[in-house]
């Protein structure tokens, strides 16, 4: 059994299309709109090939109809793409983001699967890196063998004995330094964090032809490019 683990796509379907692994399962643990400007394929490849999805805070935000602050960094990206995801989105696909469930457990060859954007304490916007004491704590209600996440942006896989939590990083909007899509593969019960790169100047091409203006798609070029650097240089998680 070869299990896939997305999370973060962020309608970078240029992204999500270089994936080429084969899979048994797939499971996603949210995100899949904002950022970029191609939303309508990544949503549709999801909602055919994952098993399991659950709601994260970008698409909570675009299902509810909730304005970007603004701002800089991140926030401004999202300023200039959510009212972009508003104008394609047929309803359906919107009704799809609104009914994913922040949280979802499902069993899989006798191994149990928690999927949480966030943490369990909060599913959509807590952002925890791998600190194993505080996922510990996190995770004291949580019965599981394997919990995915996502939000961080950032790959990292924890064994804690009892259990194992997997941030497969992000698809379309990687924030660790490294330009490539990421994303993880679970078989036989081993966990491997992998790369693959992708066509990058597709997903600007797009985000021009979307009506992206010039400073926000300057923005986005120094964030693919460079595997997230603004959110390195500013320090500001809570921008995801």
């Amino acid at each position: 059994m070869k299990i896939l683990i997305l999370a973060d796509i962020h309608s970078n379907w240029a992204a999500l299309s270089a994936i080429r692994e084969s899979f048994d399962i797939c499971l996603f643990a949210g995100d899949l709109v904002d950022y970029a400007t191609d939303p309508i394929p990544c949503i549709d490849w999801v909602r055919k090939h994952a098993a399991a999805a659950v709601r994260g805070n970008h698409d909570h935000a675009v299902a509810q109809k909730v304005p970007a602050l603004g701002g800089t960094g991140f926030r401004q990206l999202a300023l200039a793409t959510r009212p972009l995801h508003w104008r394609i989105l047929p309803s359906s696909r919107i009704k799809y983001l609104a009914r994913l469930p922040v949280t979802q457990q499902l069993v899989v060859e006798g191994k149990s699967f928690f999927l949480v954007h966030g943490t369990p304490r909060d599913p959509l916007d807590e952002y925890l890196n791998d600190d194993s004491d505080v996922w510990r704590s996190r995770l004291q209600s949580v019965e599981a063998d394997y919990v995915c996440v996502g939000h961080t942006h950032v790959a990292y896989h924890l064994d804690l004995g009892n259990v194992q939590v997997v941030n497969p990083g992000s698809v379309g909007q990687p924030r660790d330094g490294d330009p490539r899509c990421a994303y993880a593969v679970i078989e036989n019960g081993r966990v491997e964090l992998r790369r693959v790169s992708y066509d990058i100047d597709a997903t600007l091409r797009q985000m021009k032809e979307a009506g992206v203006d010039p400073m926000s798609l300057e923005l986005a070029e120094f964030s693919l490019r460079s595997g997230g650097k603004l959110n390195i240089d500013e320090g500001a998680p809570q921008w995801t």
